[in-house]
Order: structure tokens, then sequence, then C-alpha cells
């Protein structure tokens, strides 16, 4: 990478990170601290108090990302994270279960993740994309590890609002960041047209993408439906399951950088992103397998297995999107992937907890398993772009592979 792209990867990739700790420092500790409020008596509610942040955030992607490729990509950003901010401070003043629901729901309003990775996407090289979009990855997936080691002990000393109050601040840092920070966004020459939302719509390598990334979260989810019960069920009190979490997720974030940039490298990066699909694919079968006598040993060797397959997946593919994006939509393609990938949350969780309740943790998993063999069997005519390729190119290869 060069200087400028090392610092539009780290910039980009600290707001990312700020922005998701602060969201995953709630999530291990909410529901049971939502309860507590005047309505929170009420699962449904509570429910919804969860939930709904991802709704909002999955509406407004898509307009988030045309608002970017028009107006430019760090205004939008910096008004996103306004509101982000806001919608915390209301949750974090919050005297009932209603008003935590409205600071939620507006905390998903500033749907910012389209337009930063659209500008990270115009800031790097097409050979080093995959690489930057690995290291907002990575960064995410430490801020979920460290979220579990750290939110109980904060909502120990501050509460759910605290917790809220301390998003709404790293949401403002985050403001400075892109100012100060990132580095200054290319200038789109002004006969250059406007990304209109049919023009992604209507192109066949960017919905592979779309179905791909709505699935990879709606099965992260639903798994997570059942994982904890069984990490208990194997004999782990919930205080220590960041013990098999934090070891798989680091381990795995060595594995990735050891094989998927070689492999891309080397030309590979088609085959890397199946052959990960396919990994995630025979987790699922692994749990099936030891749902009715989960062991923790197991478990935790699964669960690496799936951050192997799962991290590979999620560098590869924003990657692969911006690169074959028309780079004048490439705010609209990535709105939709990220409305995809919010949806994916909201359905994963709505309908695995049905599934759970339903036909148990092996009905999941056996339904998760086929999810994922459905997603590689659309996935298998693809055309990964190279290192240089255009837009233009790629979507030549995917019309002849339909």
């Amino acid at each position: 990478m060069t200087p400028g792209e090392r610092r539009a990867s780290g910039s980009l990739a600290t707001i990312f990170a700020a922005r998701m700790l602060g969201l995953f420092l709630v999530l291990p500790v909410f529901a049971l601290e939502a309860a507590r409020y005047p309505g929170g008596d009420d699962p449904a509610r509570v429910g919804l108090a969860m939930g709904i942040y991802g709704l909002t955030q999955g509406i407004l992607q898509i307009p988030f990302g045309l608002a970017s490729d028009r107006f430019g990509r760090k205004r939008v950003i910096a008004l996103g994270l306004a509101i982000f901010a806001l919608g915390s401070f209301l949750a974090a003043l919050a005297p009932t279960l209603g008003w935590l629901i409205a600071g939620r729901s507006l905390q998903g309003a500033g749907a910012v993740s389209a337009a930063v990775t659209a500008l990270l996407a115009d800031q790097t090289r097409d050979e080093v994309r995959t690489k930057a979009m690995a290291l907002v990855g990575a960064s995410i997936g430490l801020m979920f590890a460290l979220s579990l080691v750290a939110a109980p002990l904060l909502a120990a000393h501050i509460g759910l609002g605290g917790l809220f109050a301390v998003t709404g601040v790293l949401a403002l840092s985050c403001i400075a960041v892109v100012f100060w920070w990132t580095p200054p966004e290319p200038l789109l020459h002004k006969n250059v047209p406007r990304g209109k939302l049919s023009e992604v719509l209507a192109h066949p390598g960017l919905l592979r993408l779309d179905v791909g990334v709505f699935v990879l979260h709606a099965v992260q989810l639903a798994m997570w439906v059942a994982i904890p019960a069984l990490l208990v069920q194997a004999g782990l009190p919930k205080e220590a399951h960041w013990h098999v979490y934090l070891p798989a997720v680091l381990a795995s974030f060595v594995v990735m950088g050891m094989t998927l940039f070689p492999l891309e490298r080397r030309g590979y990066l088609r085959a890397a992103f199946l052959g990960a699909v396919a990994l995630v694919a025979l987790v699922q079968a692994g749990l099936w397998w030891i749902a009715e006598s989960p062991s923790v040993p197991a478990l935790a060797a699964l669960l690496f297995v799936f951050f192997c397959g799962f991290n590979v997946l999620e560098a590869s593919q924003p990657s692969m999107a911006s690169r074959i994006a028309p780079p004048h939509a490439r705010g609209a393609a990535l709105g939709v992937y990220n409305t995809l990938q919010s949806l994916g949350f909201f359905a994963g969780g709505a309908v695995g907890g049905w599934l759970s309740k339903g036909v148990g943790a092996q009905g999941l998993f056996a339904a998760c398993g086929a999810l994922m063999l459905a997603w590689l069997a659309v996935a298998w005519p693809m055309r990964a772009p190279g290192a240089r390729s255009s837009a233009e190119e790629v979507l030549a290869d995917e019309a002849q592979a339909t």
C-alpha cells in the first residue's frame, strides 16, 4: 500500500471500529438491562428495542449510498455519524423502554456503512482493495471480541445508559477522524453520470454478492441464537464464553492473512471465496452433528473454522463489490450491499429464533447448512475481478457465465 492508502485504510477502519464497538458494547447486556426500564417486562418490546436498529439501518443504506455518490462521501458520513450520536444520547437518557426504542431507531438512521466502504474503495487501488477491506473486517472482529469482555464490566459501573453515552462520544470522535485524518476524497468529474439504482440492480455480479451477504449474516446471527445455549450445555458458564470466542476470532485473523492475500495475488480469489462458503456450510454440518451432546473443545474448534471462513468472506465480498461496481455508482452498489447485510441480520435473528423454538438446534443448523449450499450454487458461476479488471470486463464475464 502507498502511504495515502495506508492512511485511508487506517482512518476508515478506525471509524468502523469505534462505531461498531459502541454497538457491540450494548449487545451482551441489552436484554437484561432493558428489562429494568418501565415497560421492560414485555419480551416482545425488548426484542423490538434490540432489533429496530437493524431495520432502520437496512431501510436507509441505499439512500445514504446514493447521496454519497451525489453530494460527496465525507459530508454524508459526517451527517450519518451525527444522527447516530444523537440516537445514542437519546437512548442514554431514555426514561422508559419506549424512549429506548426511539433512540435505537435513530441510531440505525445513521446508516453510513455504504458511504464509508465506498470512500475506502475510492482511495485504494484494486490490487490492494481486499487487504484494505480485511483491515476493516479485522477491526470489527476485534471490537466484537473486546465487547464480550468489556461490556459486563462497564455495565456494572455505568449501566446501559452509560454504555449508550460512550457510544455517542465514540461517534462524535469519528466525525473528527473523517475531516482531520481521512485523506481528501477524489473529485468526480462534472460530466461523469451519477449512479442509478436500476443500473446496480441489473448487474448480475453485484446481485450474486448481495445474495451472499444476506445469507452470510442471516446464518451468522441465526447461529448465535443457539451457540450460547450449547456452550452452557457443554458446561461453560456464560461469563466465560469469551474464553472460546476471543481465541477463535484472533487465530482466524492469522489464518486469513496467511491464506487469502497470497491466494489473491496468485489469481485464486474465486477459489478462496467459494472454499470459504463451503467451509461455513461444513461448520453447520458439524454443529448439527454435535448439537445433542456438545463439548467445549468441539464447539471451540468449529467456531474457529467458522471464523476462518467468515473472515475471508467479510474481506473479499465488499472488495469485489467495490471493484466490479461502476465507479460513478459505487455508493449505490454498496448501499444495496449493506442493505442486504442489515436485512440478513434481521432475518437471521427472527427466523433463527423461530426455528430454534420449533425444530431445535439441530433443525436450525440444518436450515443454515442448506442456505449456505444454496448460496454456493448461486455463487459458483462468479468471475472474480483481477487486480486491474474494470467493471465493464467483469460485467462481460458475468453475462457470459449466465
